[in-house]
Order: C-alpha cells, then structure tokens, then sequence
C-alpha cells in the first residue's frame, strides 16, 4: 500500500437536504455540504471549525461513513467507503470511531464502564472471554481508568464518563477517530486533560484524528492542519500555525476576531496583525460558534 493510500481522501463532497415544499413549484433543498474536497493522512490531526450550521457535523458524518453523501466519495486507506447499513459497510465500522460531545446518551446506564468497553469488542471480533477482558482492562488502563471498570456510568464524572467513551472508541484499534466537540461539555481544566489524552493516543496509536470544534484555540492546540467551514464550503484549510497567524480567507480573519482576547492590547495587536491595520469587515461573527 502506498503512502498516498495511507489516510482519507474526500473528493466533492456534497450533502442536499430537503427543505420542504412550497404550495406551488419544485421542492426545495439546501447544500450542508457543498463540493469539500479534504484529506486526512495517516497520524495526522485535521481540525475543522465553523459557526453552527457551516456543515462541519454533517462532514465529520460522511468522513466517518455514516452517512451517505449525495455525491462525491470518500476513499479510506484505498478503498471507498461502502454504502451504509450493508454488511461490508459493518465490517468497515471497526476501522472507524465517533466521539461525540455528550458521552452520557452513547452509554448504557444498567452496564459497567468495563462491560460497555468489552461488548464493543465483542459486536466486531469473536474472541475467548479472558481475552476481551484482558484487552478491555488494558484499555481501561491506557485512559487512566485502570480501577474504576466495574462502576456504572452514573459513578463516573463528565471527563471520566468521555475517558470510558474513548477508551470504548480505542479497544477496536481503528485508524481514524472522528471527535465531534468531544470537549465543548467540560469544564476547561478537564478539556485539557482529555486533549493531552489524545495527543497521547495518538501518537501511541498512530491515529489519524478529525476534530470539530468551535473552540479555536483547543483546535489550534490539537491539530496540525485546519480548515475553515461556512455554509457548507470549505473556505481554507492549512497548517496550523499558518492559519491563525497568517489567515487568507476575510471569513477566518473575522473569525480569528471574534477569540476574546486576554487584554484590550492584544485584542488591538491580534487585530492589526491579521487585518493589516484595516477595520475589521462589518458582518458580525459571534464569539460562541457552537
């Protein structure tokens, strides 16, 4: 397999809603995904930020191959991805994990953290019951909830309760993890521990990440590339450090503009070095993009 197989390439990537009917004429459809062309290579961290609804949930869904996009395609490791529901589209799932922002409606209140950890083995691998357990409890281990596998998910706190959701995500050894503002429920303390967590795993692993967030600076802190979305197009998509400190696109520049800065000075400095001492565009960005 070569090196531009080793990853996920997204080539037009386009999802149409319907949006009703009106009385008279055709039936109406919007674009969440317009034409978004993006790769994610082998042990990279791509971020993806937005306001609400710039379509960036709704491309972390196709990326991870549950959901069908209405066109383009996604090539995983080189193979497309098959259509869901059919049973190499399960077979394909092992390979791909979600991690989504609220780790208590994915969990099973009535089961142990270890159990839930263990039965995702066992839906994708047939294995002796020692050996689940095993990998399981190791996996536990690794995100640092090596004693705490046989308490329920009420017993756990919100960045526990997320460390069991990866920990489950993990067992299956995928190749990429989507984490769709994995952090954006904890408190801030607890966020950082989760994302050294997975800049742990990652590099451990070998994971290749999609991380959506609106939070710019835990985005800027995690990736190594990231990309810009609203209305559903990618406006720009680059290394990390690039984009925030050199962004091209007028959108970003407004969205780098609405981070609250730490003082009025550097809010000042932040804004002359990204709009070149021009005024800031008049169209509002709202500093919560969730």
């Amino acid at each position: 397999m070569s090196s531009m197989t080793k990853g996920i390439v997204a080539a037009n990537l386009t999802q149409t809603y319907s949006a009703g009917r009106k009385i008279w004429g055709p039936r109406e459809s919007f674009h969440a995904v317009d034409r978004v062309n993006l790769t994610i290579a082998e042990g990279e961290t791509v971020g993806i930020v937005g306001e609400s609804g710039s379509g960036k949930s709704t491309l972390g869904r196709m990326i991870a191959g549950i959901e069908n996009p209405t066109s383009g395609s996604v090539t995983f490791w080189g193979q497309p991805y098959a259509k869901v529901g059919t049973p190499e589209w399960r077979r394909q799932r092992r390979d791909v994990q979600v991690v989504f922002q609220n780790p208590a409606a994915v969990v099973d209140p009535r089961w142990s953290i270890h159990a839930q950890v263990k039965e995702a083995l066992s839906t994708h691998e047939r294995l002796p019951t020692l050996e689940a357990d095993d990998r399981a409890e190791a996996m536990l281990d690794m995100v640092g909830l090596g004693a705490m596998g046989k308490r329920l998910p009420h017993q756990l706190s919100g960045g526990q309760l997320q460390r069991a959701v990866i920990a489950r995500a993990l067992v299956l050894n995928p190749r990429l993890v989507v984490c769709d503002e994995a952090v954006s429920a904890l408190d801030v303390s607890v966020q950082a521990q989760i994302i050294n967590l997975l800049l742990e795993l990652r590099e451990r692993l070998n994971l290749s990440l999609m991380f959506i967030s609106h939070d710019l600076s835990v985005v800027r802190h995690i990736s190594h590339r990231v990309g810009v979305m609203h209305a559903g197009r990618l406006l720009e998509i680059g290394e990390s450090s690039t984009l925030f400190d050199r962004p091209r696109h007028e959108y970003t520049r407004r969205l780098l503009a609405a981070i609250p800065a730490d003082s009025p000075r550097l809010r000042r400095q932040r804004d002359m070095q990204s709009f070149g001492g021009a005024s800031v565009a008049s169209t509002p960005i709202s500093p919560a993009l969730s």
